[in-house]
């Protein structure tokens, strides 16, 4: 006979590697578009991670797990939108960079102002507890985003 508290572990940890994923993207989505800014998921994120620095169109594929030519598509229109440039790189000219430009800052900062201020609408009317799991699970989840990244570097 297995232990309870060993089933219900595992059940527990069999529900969030089936949920988290989906329930965390179904909320970015909601996000987008409950937004009055005009930038796709997918724009956003790639701006959110041209905000460490410049990257290749192959870099920026794999850290936002998109084809290469998805990311040429969309640094093409981001950049006719003056979100982003293009310039090579200055120790290889073969090499071109993608840069996020000051309107492309105002904007990930723009977006990210209106989904914490829609986050915090909705959390205002939990109750403690439940904010304080949230915030415990948010640590947890950058946790697993340190680890998963560091298995990826390996």
């Amino acid at each position: 006979m297995k232990d309870p508290a060993t089933v219900a572990r595992a059940e527990a940890v069999e529900q969030v590697a089936g949920q988290l994923l989906p329930r965390a993207s179904l909320v970015t989505r909601l996000l987008v578009r409950r937004g009055s800014l005009e930038v796709t998921r997918a724009e956003a994120g790639l701006l959110s991670g041209l905000l460490d620095g410049p990257q290749r169109i192959t870099e920026i594929a794999a850290t936002q797990a998109l084809a290469q030519p998805t990311v040429t598509q969309l640094v093409a229109r981001l950049e006719e939108r003056g979100l982003v440039a293009r310039n090579r790189h200055p120790d290889d000219g073969r090499v071109v960079l993608v840069t996020i430009t000051d309107a492309g800052r105002a904007l990930v900062e723009a977006f990210r102002e209106e989904y914490r201020t829609f986050l915090r609408d909705h959390l205002a009317q939990r109750d403690d507890d439940e904010v304080r799991a949230l915030a415990a699970a948010t640590e947890l989840l950058q946790e697993i985003v340190e680890s998963l990244q560091a298995e990826l570097r390996a």
